[in-house]
């Protein structure tokens, strides 16, 4: 039987887009983005200008939340995850499985962000309505 951590990162290897949630001030933001999955850290790679709101977000509070769902009408099918981590801007070196997700973006010359899950919830009907796996980094502290 697959364990927890397995089953989220098959269902992230089907996606592509995540939604952030970022807070300064009690001021929140929420933005799309590409990523691509580093399963060998556990995180996301993603490309953010850092003139952008949720980005100058992170930069005064590096604690962020987020969604990747499936989008369906058939609530036998819901998946999804939702997530809690730290956020941190990358080399592009650092970073450079982003470019093999998608190369286009490389003439961008973009700014690449690590998003390190710290706890992650996986909602999936499929395996039961309601189902939910659950995963926290083991060096993560209870918030």
């Amino acid at each position: 039987m697959l364990k927890s951590l397995e089953k989220i990162e098959l269902f992230l290897a089907k996606h592509h887009l995540l939604s952030l949630a970022t807070s300064a001030d009690n001021v929140p933001q929420s933005a799309s983005l590409f990523y691509a999955y580093d399963a060998e850290k556990v995180a996301f790679v993603v490309a953010s200008d850092t003139k952008t709101e949720h980005i100058q977000n992170v930069l005064r509070n590096d604690t962020v939340s987020g969604t990747v769902a499936l989008e369906t009408n058939e609530i036998g099918k819901i998946e999804g995850i939702q997530f809690r981590a730290k956020m941190q801007m990358i080399t592009q070196k650092e970073g450079s499985l982003y470019f093999k997700a998608f190369p286009f973006a490389k003439v961008m010359n973009p700014q690449l962000w690590l998003i390190r899950l710290e706890d992650i919830k996986l909602t999936d009907n499929r395996l039961g309505f309601g189902k939910k796996l659950y995963w926290q980094r083991a060096d993560s502290k209870e918030s």
